[in-house]
C-alpha cells in the first residue's frame, strides 16, 4: 500500500523553522520562506520542552524540524 498524501500545513521559515501561514515570518519578519521542509513539531511550553531547547525556541507555535 502506498503511503497517504499529507499536505502540508503551509511554508516555513527558513531562519527560525516556524511554520507560517502568510508571505512572511511573524516571528523573524523574513520572507525567506520555503515549501520545502519535513518533520511538524508543537511546543506548547517552551521553557520546558528539551526539544525546544535544543532549537532553539523561545516561543510557543509549529515549527518544522528540517529545512531545505
Amino acid at each position: 500500500m502506498p503511503p497517504a498524501n499529507k499536505k502540508k500545513q503551509g511554508k516555513v521559515c527558513r531562519d527560525c523553522h516556524r511554520v507560517v501561514d502568510g508571505e512572511n515570518c511573524v516571528i523573524c519578519g523574513t520572507t525567506n520562506l520555503s515549501d520545502d521542509w519535513s518533520g511538524y513539531l508543537v511546543i506548547i511550553d517552551p521553557e520546558n520542552s528539551e526539544v525546544a531547547k535544543r532549537m532553539n525556541i523561545k516561543l510557543p507555535g509549529r515549527y518544522a524540524l528540517k529545512v531545505r
